[in-house]
């Protein structure tokens, strides 16, 4: 059996950290997969029954990192002999994650030291229950944010040491500006000397990762600031006895500019990991729960299923449940990206975490703890983050010779300046023209600077950071936008699909029917043959009979019970209403019972052409008139598939539904491709012929029948609606079952591989320009060391920048009140903004296409076009005020 391990790591500086903790975990036994997520410094193990916790993090620490762990305290109840203590420890012991646990007999608390993120409280509270004991009081807040308590740290870092270092900027502005060492020669340099120590005592951390990680032969970015500043700041008190410059006080700067860019890198890559920080500050920390009648305000980690929630207008809905009582309208953008409030009522099912606006509601619990909709989708988020995408491979090998391979460059650096000055000195007066290169400088003193420039401008960091962070953006932002990416290397793949295969229905189609055309014979009213078709149809529990009534109550018509009801399988229903006998049903129940349709013969015909069902309505003997009825294309389909057209990719679509029906929906949306009266066992088969055609394939359905397609394509894009997301089939979930989510989706796929392109190929770029120019001395330490904390921002800064990518379908609006993300194309005349979709009115002139807000500007146009070609200023009023 497959084990999976999610395991935090601290201590990881680079690149090259993380890819020493994958080769330390790999050379496991038992271990099938690693991959090691630098950005959030946690790693994802699988393997089988060999690998144990215990075996990873003695593997991690053997690397020279260490495992984050805390402590919880909490009261047991039901302990009465040490025994119990026992039976309690031994069953917290056995909780995955936990390392250690103790209880105290005489204090009845137990202490347990645990993995954040591998164990919870919920899993402590299941633990000591199922222990036949139970947990008297509950923390409300179990940790810090680790991310806030790095962050902080690295900041009163960079504060303490440029506390130090501005001074030493300060003192040595008169010798730089002047050549003047205030107040004298050996004062400078002592100074310079002294003040540079606190700073490279407060950035101790570098320095003692750098060494360890040099003496385990697997050195790091760390090995190389500790070296760069080490050299740098030797040569203050050697100065004092060799032909040197004293570079100690540009020791202090490298390792001052070194611990500001850590502070900004996580602090950018705390904004990178922030939509799963966001969905944890959305948990209820408590809930009111009805027990005895009375309210009750307890820890949310102790409701139960079946326990029945007060929520009072302006708070969290505390978990999953179903409304039992009250009505109300609640906000589920956080679920699924939708501005609008949904109006909730008895027996409607309500998500986690979400607001009640308006009423009081009372909620039934029906999932709790990990099962709830927001655990969900933490998980989905943490796994796809958790997830190595594949272009990140060549970025992996690059890093893991790396590191020895500068060092190996800045050895040679100092040996071709040692040895051969003759043939380095016209590479650096070539320089000279830079306003920090000074070719004057003995070889010594050329030699250190040259080689400590390429120790700091060397960054593997980049390259570590490059894919990992684009990676996390775009997981954060499909999860805002209800879509949930449950793969890196799905999110990579999407963008090469050459076609989208829908299922018809419940994923182009709303999945049930309803009466579209309500046709009267001559004399007869539209309301009076729905009235009489719904009496009817009242006792039916057929699909269509449902929509009937439906229909008729939507309509106001009052409906009610018929005399006499009979239902006549496969041809309709026969019943009687207000003494008359009534026939519903189809054209063979009307042959048979001598019915005449040669009325409405020809508008029947035309109806089952446009693929409806056509239900007939008669009222002894008499034909009344004709109902049609269709599964309705969702609104969206229409605008999704016409942007996927635009956008390149061709359309199909898979259906067990009949030839007629299927076409019909075809022609309606554009789709190029059908496949109909497909089983779906045969939908896999399907989904392979268009692989063979086209290679990559992603099929859109609704992730319970289509489940064996959704794995057979390329990309899975499963249809969820509310809380239903354990869709296991999709590689991506469209949370909200919107079909603009499938545009979205490869938009956002689409985007982040070009940043991660982009972030690659500026990481690569930036080490191959710069380690050359740093060999030839044209670079200074302090430049150097500015240059590599840039990259890392640059790589970090461009992966955010995901958050202003347009997805939206232009023209789309998913609610009322959400406006378009499109651009819209102006109105000449009034200067009005106009959709293309749908403007009334447009004309051709020379070639181009004008949109108008009204047929009364577009006449205005004509009279005189040349006017407003080109027209910059508006005019005061539009021409259909």
């Amino acid at each position: 059996m497959e084990k999976h391990w999610k395991v935090p790591i601290r201590g990881m500086t680079c690149a090259s950290c993380a890819s020493q903790v994958e080769k330390a975990l790999r050379g496991l036994p038992g271990v099938r997969e690693v991959f090691v997520n630098l950005p959030a410094e946690k790693a994802y193990i699988k393997g089988d029954e060999k690998l144990s916790l215990a075996k990873i993090i003695e593997a991690i620490k053997r690397a020279g990192y260490d495992v984050p762990t805390e402590t919880a305290t909490f009261a047991v109840g039901g302990i009465t002999c040490a025994s119990c203590a026992k039976h309690v420890e031994e069953a917290l012991k056995r909780v995955p994650g936990v390392l250690s646990a103790a209880v105290n007999l005489a204090t009845e608390k137990a202490t347990v030291t645990y993995i954040p993120g591998l164990a919870s409280w919920e899993d402590f509270r299941k633990a000591v229950s199922e222990a036949g004991y139970e947990v008297r009081k509950a923390p409300l807040e179990f940790r810090e944010d680790e991310t806030i308590k790095r962050m902080e740290e690295s900041r009163k870092r960079m504060i303490l040491a440029w506390a130090f270092t501005i001074p030493i900027l300060l003192w040595m502005l008169p010798e730089m500006t002047w050549g003047l060492m205030w107040p004298s020669h050996h004062v400078f340099h002592l100074g310079m000397i002294l003040l540079s120590l606190p700073v490279l005592f407060v950035g101790r951390r570098t320095f003692k990762s750098g060494i360890g990680a040099a003496l385990r032969l697997y050195p790091n970015m760390d090995t190389l600031i500790g070296l760069g500043t080490g050299v740098s700041f030797l040569t203050g008190p050697l100065s004092f006895f060799f032909p040197i410059e004293n570079y100690a006080g540009v020791a202090a700067m490298i390792m001052a500019f070194h611990l500001t860019g850590r502070y900004l890198e996580e602090k950018a890559k705390g904004r990178a990991s922030l939509a799963i920080r966001k969905l944890l500050e959305l948990e209820a920390k408590t809930a009111r729960v009805l027990r005895d009648g009375r309210e009750e305000e307890i820890p949310i980690d102790e409701v139960q299923v079946g326990d029945i929630l007060v929520v009072r207008p302006g708070e969290r809905i505390p978990t999953d449940g179903v409304v039992v009582e009250g009505e109300s309208a609640v906000d589920e953008s956080m679920a699924t990206g939708e501005s609008m409030p949904v109006r909730k009522g008895p027996g409607d099912e309500v998500i986690g975490s979400t607001v009640n606006q308006e009423g009081l509601l009372k909620v039934r619990a029906i999932r709790v703890g990990k099962d709830t909709f927001l655990a969900q989708v933490i998980r989905l988020l943490e796994e796809a983050q958790g997830a190595k995408v594949p272009i990140q491979e060549l970025a992996d090998k690059v890093t893991r010779a790396f590191v020895p391979a500068i060092l190996g460059l800045a050895f040679l650096t100092f040996l071709l300046w040692f040895f051969f000055p003759e043939l380095m000195k016209p590479l650096v007066e070539a320089g000279s023209f830079l306003p920090w290169v000074n070719p004057n400088l003995g070889v010594l003193t050329l030699a250190l600077v040259s080689m400590v420039s390429v120790l700091v401008i060397a960054c593997p960091c980049a390259l570590g950071l490059a894919t990992p962070t684009a990676l996390m953006v775009a997981s954060g932002l499909g999860a805002e936008r209800g879509i949930l990416i449950r793969s890196g290397e799905a999110l990579q793949t999407l963008k090469d699909v050459k076609v989208v295969v829908f299922d018809k229905t419940g994923t182009l189609t709303l999945g049930h029917p309803e009466v579209i055309d309500v046709v009267p014979a001559k004399g007869e009213k539209k309301e009076e043959v729905l009235r009489i078709a719904a009496l009817a149809e009242w006792g039916s529990e057929h699909p269509l009979g449902r929509a009937i009534l439906r229909r008729a109550q939507e309509e106001g018509i009052p409906t009610g019970e018929p005399e006499e009801f009979q239902a006549r399988r496969g041809l309709g229903v026969v019943a009687k209403v207000e003494g008359s006998e009534v026939l519903v049903g189809s054209r063979r129940l009307m042959e048979e019972n001598g019915v005449d349709l040669s009325p409405l013969e020809e508008v029947i015909l035309h109806l089952e052409e446009e693929a409806k069902t056509v239900i007939l309505v008669a009222k002894e003997g008499k034909l009344l008139g004709a109902l049609a009825l269709a599964d309705p294309v969702k609104d969206e389909a229409f605008l999704v598939l016409k942007e996927l057209k635009r956008m390149g990719l061709k359309t199909a679509m898979v259906t067990g539904d009949n030839w007629r029906t299927a076409k019909a929906v075809a022609e309606k949306l554009g789709i190029e491709e059908v496949r109909a009266q497909v089983l779906p066992e045969g939908k896999v088969r399907e989904v392979r012929l268009l692989q063979e055609k086209y290679r990559f394939v992603a099929f859109v359905g609704d992730g319970i029948n289509d489940a064996p397609a959704l794995k057979g394509a390329n990309v899975g894009i499963a249809l969820g609606t509310g809380t239903d997301i354990a869709i296991e089939a999709g590689d991506i979930i469209l949370v909200r079952g919107d079909l603009s989510g499938v545009v979205e989706a490869i938009k956002l796929s689409r985007v982040a591989f070009r940043k991660m392109r982009q972030n690659l190929f500026w990481a690569f770029f930036y080490n191959v320009v710069m380690v050359p120019l740093a060999m030839v001395g044209w670079m200074h330490p302090l430049l150097a060391e500015m240059a590599m904390a840039t990259s890392s921002l640059t790589v970090v800064g461009n992966s955010l920048s995901l958050h202003r990518a347009r997805l939206r379908i232009f023209g789309y609006t998913s609610s009322k009140k959400e406006a378009s993300m499109a651009e819209k194309v102006v109105d000449p005349v009034c200067k009005m903004e106009v959709d293309p979709e749908t403007a009334p009115a447009k004309t051709e002139y020379r070639g181009k296409t004008y949109y108008f807000c009204a047929p009364g500007c577009k006449t205005e146009f004509e009279r005189n076009p040349e006017k407003y070609v080109g027209e910059e200023k508006p005019k005061r009023r539009c021409c259909r005020r």
